[in-house]
């Protein structure tokens, strides 16, 4: 049998206590378990207790902790029922440990992956430019099952898709005044696709990608003059082809290129 010889409140968490025991060979070992474990097994100075007990007792500790290091990670914000199992699996808690602790979490609505779902979609929706799809994909790797993910992701409307991509739409436009119409929009068609919205609200805000003639004209004499430092050293006719194929490559019209290149004539 083991004599518990000695209990002591932990120095930096009055919720642990030091267990002192003798295991019959005169020699004084310790170990801390936390205040409901302490309850629990009705801890006391001289009471003597079997290694079974011991062990039960450093298995139920074990699963205090794990719990508590739970709730410190689930402090900071709500996490899928996988973020938990992954965040205790890299602190080396043993398998069956995680799973009784998930056990009690879910029975103390601490996870809960259809509300953890729901919160993901609005909080995305609201924060950040992404669209369903990235979301979605993004709940899939942090664990959530597809039935939960699906029913989840109709808060994101379509209309509300719309108004995202569109105000995302604007922002890019007045970033960036140095591509043509046709550059513009291949740029922001796959920007949208990277960012996960569906092809249906893509194809609908893409027509209203338009940009003034002015703006095609300035954007022209950008890379107009980017691309005649790069050839000026040709002459003629091999002059023309390069600066044709250049412009033309960044999505200008053969009728504004000829402009340009006659008022390079022009001016030279």
């Amino acid at each position: 049998m083991i004599l518990i010889t000695k209990i002591a409140v932990e120095k930096n968490n009055h919720e642990r206590f030091r267990i002192y025991v003798d295991r019959g060979d005169g020699k004084e070992y310790m170990f801390t378990v936390d205040q409901d474990v302490l309850i629990q097994f009705q801890l006391k100075k001289g009471k003597e207790i079997s290694e079974e007990q011991l062990n039960q007792m450093l298995y139920e500790d074990l699963i205090k902790q794990a719990y508590q290091m739970s709730l410190r990670f689930l402090s900071y914000r709500m996490r899928s029922e996988k973020e938990v199992r992954d965040f205790l699996h890299k602190k080396n808690v043993p398998h069956d440990v995680i799973e009784k602790v998930l056990h009690t979490l879910r029975q103390n609505r601490y996870v809960d992956d259809q509300q953890f779902a729901i919160a993901y979609v609005q909080t995305q929706k609201k924060t950040t430019w992404k669209g369903p799809q990235l979301i979605y994909r993004e709940l899939l790797e942090k664990g959530v099952e597809q039935e939960i993910i699906e029913k989840a992701i109709t808060q994101y409307s379509v209309s509300e898709q719309m108004e995202k991509a569109k105000k995302w739409i604007e922002k890019v436009s007045k970033q960036s005044k140095k591509r043509s119409e046709k550059e513009q929009k291949m740029h922001i068609v796959q920007t949208l696709k990277m960012k996960g919205f569906t092809q249906e609200v893509i194809d609908e805000v893409s027509k209203e990608i338009q940009q003034d003639e002015q703006s095609e004209w300035e954007a022209l004499q950008y890379y107009g003059q980017k691309a005649h430092r790069r050839y000026e050293k040709y002459e003629g006719y091999t002059y023309e082809q390069k600066m044709k194929q250049a412009l033309y490559r960044k999505g200008f019209s053969m009728e504004m290129i000829e402009e340009f290149l006659q008022k390079i004539k022009e001016e030279q």
